[in-house]
């Protein structure tokens, strides 16, 4: 308990000598590192696209359209891979219909440095709520999930009862040694966004939003504003109360 205490004192202490805003002031460090309390970097090299789900864990299912999440999760990181090509590194979670644990994929992404971690799933709820979420814990993905709900909003032609951007100690979120974020496309429940998220042209233009802010943020780091407040959590585990 006291070596963690200690790490927990050690990290916000670093983080204090950090720039206290956005805007890509002040210097980054793009090795990997364990609470993310640290502006968003620029100029990393590497994007790790997460398909959410895979092989026996489909992931949401629509009752309007038949599609599986797994599915439509991976056509939007290959979308997101393509329009990423030759601009920067792109490392595939997984490029088939296979399954991988959330610590393994949490534990890949930890072994690269100067990398960003992109997890890419589909939502689903009450029929009503529709719209693109946004999740994030460490402070050095803040600045990338605002700027990927921003564009993501700007396609999306309605939202209701969403919860839009989103800190949230998930094991995708949380985990990884680098910055990282979940972003959910939006409601298969909902069935015109259902009908929508089927048609590939839109998943493209979701692409291309998620896609654009990975650059921005590489061009130009974090967005102005104010960096928010680190927090010192454990990491998530499965046996995490809900919403925890």
């Amino acid at each position: 308990m006291h070596r963690w205490l200690f790490s927990a004192l050690f990290a916000a202490l670093a983080f204090s000598s950090c720039a206290p805003s956005g805007g890509g002031g002040g210097a980054v460090s793009y090795k990997r590192d364990y609470w993310g309390h640290r502006p968003g970097p620029k100029g990393f090299s590497t994007v790790i696209l997460d398909a959410g789900h895979g092989g026996n864990d489909s992931g949401a299912v629509s009752r309007f359209t038949g599609d599986m999440e797994k599915t439509l999760a991976l056509d939007t990181a290959e979308r997101v891979r393509a329009k990423l090509s030759g601009k920067v590194k792109v490392v595939m979670m997984r490029s088939g219909d296979e399954f991988i644990d959330l610590d393994e994929r949490a534990r890949r992404a930890s072994q690269r440095d100067g990398a960003i971690l992109v997890s890419i799933h589909y939502n689903h709820s009450s029929p009503g709520v529709r719209g693109p979420e946004m999740y994030w814990w460490r402070v050095d993905s803040w600045g990338l999930a605002t700027r990927m709900q921003r564009n993501l909003e700007s396609v999306v032609p309605a939202e209701n009862g969403n919860r839009g951007q989103v800190r949230r100690r998930l094991r995708l979120t949380r985990n990884a040694t680098v910055p990282s974020v979940l972003v959910e496309c939006g409601y298969l429940s909902n069935a015109e966004e259902a009908r929508l998220c089927s048609n590939p042209g839109y998943r493209d233009r979701l692409a291309s939003a998620i896609a654009n802010a990975i650059l921005d943020q590489q061009r130009n780091g974090d967005p102005s504003g104010a960096l928010p407040r680190p927090i010192n959590a454990p990491p998530s585990r499965p046996t995490d109360p809900p919403g925890s």
